[in-house]
């Protein structure tokens, strides 16, 4: 089986993009430090880059979940790979996802967070397919609205490939092959 990408959105639309999100992000917490929580690996990409942009003092903190394994599909089970390792009580917290797709993980995240008493939690996420919704997740910022293909590039993988392309774009898999 070989597989094919297409450009969905190329590099400077998703620069440019995140740099509209990081202004909109300074307004809303003006005059508070921020905690952003970088969702692993997917969104250590869009973390950074957004980062770099927020006019606010940012601190950063790390979690890494999964429920797709090397599955183009999720499992529905969520399973903490990697905790925070400061506490999030009191802080403004901003979670970064690379995207939303079912909502099963996210949901889960966000009630797990919510327990530790932050000050305020948001959601950030690069990509969302809202149409792919299971479980209902609010998200505070939005990248991109995404039809339902399979996407990599920009730190999303397929099977820990794909992570580095500068793009998101859809894969498909040609079965003439």
């Amino acid at each position: 089986m070989k597989e094919n990408i297409s450009v969905l959105l190329s590099e400077e639309r998703v620069l440019a993009r995140i740099g509209e999100l990081a202004e909109q992000i300074s307004r809303d917490f003006a005059g508070k430090e921020l905690k952003l929580i970088c969702i692993l690996k997917g969104s250590i990409f869009f973390t950074t880059e957004l980062a770099k942009r927020i006019s606010l003092p940012v601190k950063l903190d790390f979690m890494s979940v999964s429920s797709y394994g090397d599955k183009t599909e999720s499992s529905g089970r969520v399973k903490i790979v990697k905790d925070l390792d400061e506490s999030v009580e009191n802080e403004h917290v901003l979670v970064i996802e690379d995207i939303v797709d079912s909502g099963r993980t996210l949901s889960f995240l966000l009630e797990l967070l919510k327990s530790r008493r932050p000050a305020s939690l948001s959601l950030c996420t690069l990509l969302d397919k809202p149409e792919r919704r299971v479980v209902e997740v609010n998200v505070d910022y939005t990248g991109f609205e995404i039809p339902d293909e399979f996407v990599v590039g920009f730190g999303l993988d397929y099977a820990q490939r794909y992570r580095a392309l500068p793009y998101v774009g859809v894969l498909r898999m040609d079965e003439s092959r």
